[in-house]
């Protein structure tokens, strides 16, 4: 046997004995005394720091940017939304103006309710603005984050005289750095039946592919640069020929994007 073997061994049994002591010697504290009086919610929220209940808003200005293709023209396109945690009401507006007047234009108001950590379903009122008769339209649609994490809208509208529309929105954020991001965007609307005054044909209307390079100065606000196809299809693009407009356009783009 190796001289130093016996020695090795008294010393693991003596550290073994010792924190067997030391447990067997621990002794748990007695539970606290303290009883918490009856309170109300407000009392417990400034108690505790913190309130389940509490209303936020914020306002976003996902771009106000300038178009230039066959015609220049400034273009905007916002939310805001102020609500709890599962229960929102919600605000978009959307257009654009050239020469002096707005081409078109889309303001609604709803309802948002979340119905799973990633969906939210919405219901609310539509006003479309711009070339020729407003038109106000009922809606329902789910908004929210698709696997690949693309922030989705989809919503189905019912309007005056029997009037129906979908609408579909899809957009990414791709990180280069911290700071610089490139946004891909689709956006398509279709409609039941045609509507010359508004130079809107049954089916599918318009398609809108963009792609934005944008700096964060800071998260709230970031200014970008970028490229828009707009192209208008079957009816529609009929009845936009017909009326001199055209049917589609290559756009170039400066903006800004900021939300608070």
């Amino acid at each position: 046997m190796k001289p130093w073997l016996p020695m090795l061994l008294l010393a693991c049994g003596s550290n073994a004995y010792a924190q067997g002591q030391s447990q067997l010697e621990h002794v748990a504290p007695d539970p606290p005394n303290t009883q918490v009086h009856p309170m109300s919610y407000g009392e417990m929220t400034q108690m505790m720091g913190m309130d389940d209940r509490r209303r936020f808003g914020k306002v976003m200005i996902d771009r106000l940017e300038w178009q230039e293709g066959d015609d220049s023209a400034l273009a905007w396109d916002t939310a805001a939304w102020y609500g709890g945690d599962f229960d929102k009401i919600w605000l978009e507006a959307e257009g654009e103006r050239a020469g002096g007047q707005t081409d078109e234009s889309r303001v609604e108001l709803g309802w948002d309710r979340i119905v799973s950590p990633w969906w939210s379903a919405r219901a609310g009122v539509r006003h479309d603005g711009g070339i020729g008769p407003s038109r106000d339209w009922l809606g329902v649609g789910v908004a929210g984050l698709a696997p690949g994490f693309f922030a989705m809208e989809a919503a189905l509208y019912y309007g005056e005289g029997g009037r129906s529309g979908f609408r579909l929105t899809t957009e990414r954020d791709f990180l280069l750095t911290q700071r610089l991001v490139l946004q891909p965007e689709i956006e398509l609307a279709a409609y039941g039946r045609d509507d010359p005054e508004k130079l809107i044909g049954a089916g599918l209307s318009d398609l809108k592919l963009g792609l934005r390079f944008r700096y964060e100065l800071r998260r709230e606000i970031a200014p970008y640069v970028g490229v828009r196809w707009v192209a208008h299809f079957g009816d529609t693009a009929d009845i936009r020929r017909t009326a001199g407009a055209a049917a589609d356009d290559l756009l170039w783009i400066a903006g800004i994007r900021a939300w608070f």
